[in-house]
């Protein structure tokens, strides 16, 4: 047995708290992903663990304006720095010129998503020795179902390095989420208000109806097992 598949057996059944609290005492060099309502949770949770707590977010340049308000809120709520991560300007001045601003429509967001998003956190993790993530199981029963815990990354691991990655929301509920939102009374995005529940990019992200599953309103002209970015999948290849 790994010292990975030990320390999730450790912490199956576990609150987030708790997995939280061993994560960040098993390692110093570890930063939490910021983007939506359950990476607020983790940060709520965390902030008061440790005096140095790293943050990171991605700015792919297509945010709405209300999650570039969301972003600075909880910056200043928690009186912390968060990282703002940038695509490299040559490979976005390259896909938008070679096939415009809205290529993902016709030939499916791989391409930029992997150019906006991927490679930036590809240059982020390289630094780091272990990230912690928002992921829920509940958020997509195509492609998240079977999240655990704590695994290696394979998607962000070589051969000679392995990263750790927490996922401590994992056997949390959406309700569960905004439960403990609304009883810390921490700061979330305005567009929840509006119908959108998961938001990414503001051409690839729209509200959803009642009874419609939370990821319908992300790439919708799409299969829904395609409906991840590739930060969480199972190995990805850069976009040059």
């Amino acid at each position: 047995m790994t010292d990975i598949d030990q320390l999730k057996d450790d912490l199956q059944g576990q609150s987030p708290r708790a997995i939280i609290k061993v994560a960040l005492a098993r390692y110093d060099n570890i930063a939490i992903s910021f983007s939506g309502a359950e990476d607020v949770a983790l940060i709520e949770l965390a902030h008061k663990m440790t005096d140095n707590l790293k943050v990171f977010t991605l700015d792919t340049g297509r945010l709405h304006a209300e999650t570039y308000e969301f972003i600075d809120r909880v910056r200043r709520h928690y009186k912390i720095d968060i990282e703002i991560l940038f695509p490299d300007a040559a490979e976005v001045e390259a896909l938008v010129s070679n096939k415009g601003l809205f290529s993902f429509y016709e030939d499916g967001h791989s391409e930029c998503c992997g150019i906006r998003k991927v490679n930036p956190l590809r240059r982020k993790l390289a630094g780091v020795d272990a990230w912690i993530t928002g992921q829920r199981r509940d958020q997509s029963p195509d492609t998240r179902n079977d999240v655990p815990i704590v695994q290696r990354d394979e998607a962000f691991s070589s051969d000679t390095r392995t990263l750790v990655k927490f996922n401590p929301m994992a056997n949390w509920t959406s309700k569960e989420v905004w439960d403990y939102i609304r009883m810390t009374e921490a700061p979330y995005n305005t567009l929840h208000e509006k119908g959108f529940v998961s938001i990414g990019c503001q051409p690839c992200t729209r509200p959803i109806l009642p009874g419609q599953h939370e990821r319908e309103g992300r790439w919708w002209w799409e299969e829904a097992t395609k409906k991840e970015c590739g930060l969480h999948a199972g190995k990805v290849i850069a976009t040059e």
